[in-house]
């Protein structure tokens, strides 16, 4: 069964994830895909975790908590919600593999480093045998791919990340690893019982937009 990760390096809880998705791929066939955040945000009308100041403080502390108890090396890059696109960008132009992934990740988030602009990204690009960056990350086919990796997120459903989208089912965050697990070990796990009762809930109420 083949399955996407949808991920952005800007999202600390992407990099928590890395490691774990990586470690399933002998049980799954998982496809890394970098998208931009902020416009799957803004095509649903959402304000990200880190531009609501209480959520913002609650995130950081709960993302390093995270890494201290899975034994993870995390530090917050110098200034944080960052511009993403150009990492992402340079993930793609190298190819979007893991390989490149993992280099762009630990660049940012193992050493926290600035990678907001192609010059920020120069160690992660040479590392990937990526000679001119801002070159790289200018190229108008991987303006375009990434565009289309966002388009693509937003269509199978998409709203946070990161998200792994498999069997028909969307995975949100670091925290649904375990439940990821478990519907690995029992492909029905969700679709009977309570489960599928909570797939036709009635909306009780709306809030007035």
């Amino acid at each position: 069964m083949r399955s996407q990760w949808y991920f952005d390096f800007v999202s600390p809880f992407s990099y928590l994830q890395l490691p774990k998705i990586v470690a399933l791929r002998d049980r799954l066939a998982v496809t890394p895909v970098p998208i931009l955040f902020g416009a799957v945000l803004r095509h649903h009308g959402q304000l990200g975790p880190a531009e609501i100041p209480g959520k913002r403080a609650f995130t950081y502390r709960i993302a390093q908590w995270q890494a201290e108890r899975d034994g993870v090396p995390l530090r917050f890059p110098p200034a944080h919600p960052f511009n993403p696109v150009a990492a992402l960008r340079l993930a793609i132009a190298a190819g979007s593999g893991w390989e490149a992934i993992e280099a762009v990740f630990e660049h940012l988030w193992r050493e926290g480093r600035s990678g907001d602009s192609a010059a920020t990204l120069a160690d992660p690009a040479l590392r990937l045998g990526i000679a001119d960056p801002a070159a790289a990350v200018a190229d108008p086919a991987v303006k375009d791919a990434l565009r289309a990796n966002t388009e693509a997120a937003i269509a199978a459903g998409v709203f946070g990340v990161p998200t792994l989208a498999a069997g028909g089912l969307l995975f949100w965050g670091n925290d649904a690893t375990p439940m990821i697990v478990d519907w690995l070990d029992d492909p029905a796990r969700f679709a009977h019982g309570d489960y599928a009762r909570l797939a036709d809930l009635p909306v009780g109420i709306e809030r007035a937009r």
